[in-house]
């Protein structure tokens, strides 16, 4: 089966203003990649580009990128190794690594459509309940325990709030309002979105050490590893990072700096599914425990075939243009196990709605 050519299409999905301590997302601006081969079968991506105005440009790399693969057969590994070889001058980070993940995850969803298994099955793994929880906002005291309360009806396993207000009592407060809104047997992440120097996040980690919380996110910036591993050595609560590492150098990198509570990969920013996988044999080499962050329809199938899963982070925010998008049943993501691909398949009337 060999590559053929690229579909590249652009959409602006509107979603409920998404608030944290580093901005506001009030939009998905997201690249649908389809990618066809001379069998007739076609693998899909989405690439969520953060900002509108990288949208463009990561969908026009995508396009340019289309004659280094068309004629090839497929192989989504290989190919993903030879892009990144084509790119170490320029970098495979940023821009040039979010179209490098969006052709990787396509191709490998063709590989699966092709071979009729779900994603997890051509992974040599088998489908499994993974728990999910539902994210918040920098919504306030009574905005994130409402939120809270919401996820807990819906059935999820736990809830995450964005914190880092301008004082410790207020994250604290946040924290305690969403326990009482959601009892005591859900998990409670909070993630601070790099917005804390060094010397504060030491400050506030003491006083948080005492709320029962699963983890904190990003308490600083997501690339000072040394503090990172500073701060996980001195409080007693697990910190969380990963989301904003590019591939599996950036994640050996924080483990050669003792990082290694809990990993957060991003498929997108790990660098695919290809980069996924090299993620998840260093976490398990190390014992490290894997969540995800967003593509919750592919990040459960990942989760299922990576030996040291722990959350699968739920939103929806992309359900408008997805045929089918992922379920949940008991606060665990629900696996269609005859279903071939990754889980993306575009509703094409959505599309062209949202068109960009």
């Amino acid at each position: 089966m060999k590559i053929t050519r690229f579909d590249v299409r652009c959409a602006l999905v509107e979603m409920p203003p998404h608030r944290t301590a580093s901005g506001v997302i009030t939009v998905s601006p997201l690249v649908a990649l389809s990618v066809h081969t001379d069998e007739g079968v076609a693998g899909h991506s989405l690439t969520f580009t953060y900002t509108p105005a990288a949208l463009g440009p990561v969908a026009q790399l995508m396009r340019n990128l289309e004659p280094l693969v068309a004629g090839q057969v497929l192989a989504p590994a290989a190919q993903s190794d030879a892009l990144h070889a084509r790119f170490r001058l320029l970098g495979t980070q940023g821009l040039v690594g979010m179209a490098l993940a969006g052709i990787d995850m396509a191709l490998w969803d063709a590989q699966a459509r092709a071979q009729g298994l779900p994603l997890v099955r051509l992974l040599g793994a088998q489908p499994r309940p993974v728990p999910a929880y539902g994210g918040i906002g920098y919504d306030g005291v009574d905005g994130s325990a409402r939120a809270a309360e919401a996820c807990a009806k819906q059935g999820m396993r736990g809830v995450k709030a964005k914190i880092g207000y301008p004082t410790l009592e207020e994250d604290i407060a946040v924290i305690r309002a969403m326990r009482e809104a959601v009892g005591p047997s859900l998990a409670i992440m909070v993630d601070y979105n790099q917005s804390l120097g060094a010397t504060e996040a030491a400050r506030r980690l003491r006083a948080l050490d005492a709320e029962g919380l699963a983890w904190v996110e990003e308490p600083v910036l997501a690339h000072d590893f040394e503090a990172l591993a500073r701060l996980a050595r001195e409080a007693k609560t697990p910190l969380q990072a990963g989301e904003n590492w590019w591939g599996p150098l950036d994640f050996r990198h924080a483990l050669d700096a003792g990082v290694r509570d809990h990993f957060m990969p991003d498929v997108m920013k790990a660098g695919g599914v290809t980069g996924w996988m090299r993620v998840a044999a260093l976490a398990q080499a190390h014992g490290v425990p894997v969540s995800s962050h967003l593509w919750p329809e592919v990040s459960a199938q990942l989760l299922m075939a990576s030996p040291t899963a722990a959350w699968l982070e739920y939103a929806d925010w992309w359900n408008p243009v997805l045929e089918r998008p992922l379920v949940l049943r008991d606060g665990c993501a629900v696996l269609d196990a005859e279903a071939p691909g990754s889980g993306v398949e575009f509703d094409d009337r959505a599309l062209e709605k949202y068109a960009a």
